[in-house]
């Protein structure tokens, strides 16, 4: 199947753009055009790493993470994606479903929302939605519209699974041994033409992983738990009155938040409000009270809100508002 003969290519050199970073917001400002939100839910220093191989009409990526984090937001408007998490340790989860064998995560035109473990790669493909859905009319190919718009952990046949996972391995060993080879027109062209053979041959194949209805409607408390905690205002809820809310009882809420977040009501909960904590320490306004942002974020016990943000964070309130104001 030769793809370059099928659409006209754009004559594009490839961009590569790497960048490592020790703060989940830095790490997902250095995303680009994905218009994604981190919120790191494990405690520890955080390590990221994201490298960008933009081609004509696609990108290969490879990120990293170091502690539990949770993704929200979206690759950007009409696009595609395919990820495959690159270990076989710690799943991640996507709308109450975990990511096994040769299973992938699609994002097709769609918003992300997934938790992903300590210690996680992800390398994957993105593409314009509009390109998958004119090569797929150009070689009569059905798409499973089954799965587009929304954030799905997908089968898919295993053979084209192996060779995109072979196709990235040896991209990113490119990328680490001769960059310079993506410079020649020749090398991108096949190297496109290779990774939208490899889509096409995968995307007939696909269908949703079915999570089944007890995980269905974990899920579902779960984000109706997660709404009254973003959504609280100015008063931060208790978490009987969350699950009384949520007409479950304190051990099934932390039943259904260890199966799709990976970690219990209470912990996520504080974790949210550390983020929150952070960003705004982060924008440094001179008349910042560290004590008032803690107290409107519900850290009323200023000793232990400090002990919980370095142990978060590994680094005191007082560092990150010093920081900001470095550089403001």
């Amino acid at each position: 199947m030769a793809l370059s003969a099928t659409l006209p290519t754009p004559d594009s050199a490839a961009n590569l753009f790497q960048a490592r970073s020790t703060d989940v917001d830095e790490h997902c400002a250095a995303l680009g055009r994905w218009r994604l939100s981190y919120d790191q839910i494990s405690a520890g220093a955080f390590r990221g790493s994201f490298t960008q191989l933009s081609l004509p009409r696609l990108e290969v990526f490879r990120e990293i993470t170091s502690q539990q984090v949770r993704q929200y937001g979206q690759l950007g408007a009409d696009s595609f994606g395919i990820g495959l998490p690159w270990h076989g340790g710690s799943e991640v989860n996507c709308n109450g479903a975990n990511v096994a064998g040769c299973q992938v995560i699609a994002s097709i035109d769609a918003e992300i929302d997934m938790c992903t473990p300590k210690a996680f790669e992800l390398r994957g493909v993105v593409a314009s939605a509009m390109l998958i859905a004119e090569l797929a009319a150009r070689l009569d190919i059905e798409l499973p519209r089954a799965v587009w718009h929304q954030l799905r952990v997908i089968e898919m046949a295993a053979a084209p699974v192996a060779r995109l996972r072979a196709h990235l391995a040896a991209i990113h060993e490119t990328i680490t041994a001769a960059p310079e080879r993506f410079d020649d027109t020749a090398a991108r062209q096949a190297l496109e033409d290779a990774l939208l053979v490899e889509i096409m041959d995968m995307l007939p194949t696909a269908q949703p992983s079915d999570p089944g209805r007890s995980a269905t409607a974990r899920k579902r408390t779960v984000d109706r738990a997660r709404e009254l905690m973003h959504g609280s205002g100015d008063r931060s809820l208790s978490l009987l009155e969350v699950c009384k809310a949520v007409g479950a009882s304190p051990r099934k809420l932390g039943y259904c938040f260890q199966e799709v977040v990976g970690t219990s009501p209470m912990h996520y909960w504080r974790a949210m409000r550390l983020n929150r904590v952070r960003r705004d320490l982060k924008r440094g306004a001179a008349e910042t009270s560290i004590y008032d942002v803690a107290v409107q974020h519900g850290f009323w016990h200023f000793s232990q809100f400090s002990l919980d943000y370095k142990r978060h964070f590994s680094e005191l309130p007082s560092e990150t508002l010093r920081r900001a104001r470095l550089v403001a």
